[in-house]
């Protein structure tokens, strides 16, 4: 374990920002915003290991797995954030994506830096969790030495669960035992240590990109129309509504209808308009398919 964080990227000073305290308010705009335009370059170099990534988080879906992913402070609140959006999203249990932060619900809004320091507690909150071999555990530690994640990454590979690090640190790769890692190297930020900004915006573009990509291999979103969202209230109903007019070109009224028949479902109503079925039977289509829209459609 890497024990001098100093020699960490996400650590060290940033020559361009080092007079930030003495520029005028739009300098200082400017400067990070020209840090942040590093983010996205970051990310793509790490295209491969994310598409790794994603097919063991696919491999585990299917075989009715779960995806869990574990940090501390700002990775912790990212994992929470993009495992809560995936359901309303989706249409998913809010049990197939799970989120585990240091210090528990209370670190979601007060600041528990001191529980990241523990790697027993990470090893106990895969425990409580039951994890299994044919779940995946995604580690997130900016600086990649956080003994909370740790712990939690070597409980899972002891039960066989696969596991995947998020780390915008280089050299803590040599530390970290995990079937795959992603690093975005970003460079130091812009107020030194701040790892909220860049290596946080990294996280998220990661993390963003880890769910949607599995979602759409498992056939949640048709074309680019997110099809199994769930129409909980006016502003996904009018989405709902809105997918149905693109996938169909019905009129906004008759797609309004169509998602009432369909009890909401937006994939559901497509099946049922283009198939000409019945509620019950659009429904057996999509699980013949796999959930899979085009092939509910097409009918092979």
């Amino acid at each position: 374990m890497l024990k001098d964080r100093s020699k960490l990227t996400t650590e060290k000073r940033n020559t361009r920002s080092t007079d930030i305290d003495r520029r005028t308010t739009l300098e200082i705009v400017e400067v990070i915003n020209s840090e942040d335009a590093l983010i996205a370059p970051a990310v793509g170099r790490e295209k491969e290991n994310i598409a790794a990534a994603v097919e063991l988080v696919v491999a585990s879906f299917r075989k009715k797995g779960r995806l869990f992913y574990v940090g501390a402070g700002t990775s912790g609140r990212l994992g929470v954030l993009d495992a809560s959006e995936c359901p309303p999203t989706f249409g998913v249990s809010p049990t197939m994506v799970q989120g585990i932060i240091a210090g528990g619900k209370r670190a979601l809004v007060r600041s528990a830096e001191g529980a990241e320091d523990d790697k027993a507690t990470g090893a106990k909150a895969i425990e409580r969790k039951r994890i299994k071999s044919n779940d995946v555990v995604v580690g997130i530690a900016a600086c990649g030495v956080t003994p909370f994640v740790a712990g939690a990454i070597e409980a899972a590979k002891k039960i066989g669960a696969k596991t995947i690090y998020v780390t915008c640190a280089p050299e803590a790769k040599k530390f970290i035992r995990s079937d795959v890692i992603i690093n975005p190297v970003v460079g130091p930020e812009v107020v030194t240590g701040s790892t909220r900004m860049k290596a946080g915006t990294a996280t998220k573009m990661v993390l963003n990109t880890l769910t949607t990509t599995a979602m759409i291999r498992l056939g949640k979103v048709y074309g680019n129309l997110m099809v199994d969202l769930r129409a909980t209230n006016n502003k996904l109903r009018d989405r709902a509504t809105r997918i149905i007019v693109e996938a169909t070109g019905l009129s906004k009224a008759g797609a309004a209808k169509l998602l009432d028949k369909a009890k909401g479902q937006a994939k559901v109503a497509i099946v049922i308009y283009f198939r000409k079925v019945d509620f019950d039977t659009a429904v057996e289509i999509l699980a013949q398919c796999d959930g899979q829209t085009r092939c509910a459609i097409a009918g092979k």
